[in-house]
């Protein structure tokens, strides 16, 4: 690989990384050519990045972002994976990953929103809900008081006032 087109993929990565909410160093071995072919659609249909790359290119384009902290991390054959916007998505994806590639695949450190993160650590975010899944969660929250209002005076009249009635007599 010449010297310009080292500096051309540090610098695509480093962009990448800048932009980053996310980002997991994983060691790999012994993945044949039909699964590291299935690997990268599945994160390409997740809209994570998947990237194996020089250890030193890495550490180049890591710096000065969030990702120089796992800097110390990029020994032996790596790979990165960079997600942006939901944190919790990726987490899930790559934690579905794992199950699927046993051994071949782990964590050796990850960058959560500039945090520093162990494998425990993302294990713990992908059993949180996603983005989407929580705005599910507010939506709902929001519509009930809403929902139960319209039911209560699409109800008949009588038993409102039975509902009445029965709330009168409790009182007394």
């Amino acid at each position: 690989m010449q010297r310009n087109e080292k500096q051309e993929m540090v610098d695509a990565l480093h962009a990448k990384l800048s932009k980053a909410d996310f980002a997991v160093a994983v060691a790999y071995k012994d993945i044949d050519a039909e699964a590291t072919v299935k690997l990268r659609k599945t994160f390409r249909d997740g809209k994570v990045d998947y990237k194996v790359v020089k250890n030193t290119l890495a550490k180049l384009a890591a710096k000065g972002t969030h990702a120089e902290k796992l800097s110390d991390k990029f020994t032996g054959p790596s790979a990165i994976i960079i997600g942006y916007g939901d944190v919790v998505a990726p987490a899930k994806l790559l934690q579905d990953i794992l199950k699927d590639q046993g051994e071949k695949m782990t964590i050796k450190g990850g960058i959560v929103q500039g945090n520093l993160v162990d494998a425990a650590g993302l294990k713990a975010l992908a059993s949180m809900p996603g983005l989407h899944e929580l705005r599910g969660m507010i939506a709902g929250m929001i519509n009930s008081p809403a929902s139960s209002l319209v039911r209560l005076l699409n109800t008949p009249g009588s038993q409102i006032a039975q509902v009445i009635k029965a709330h009168a007599e409790k009182a007394a």
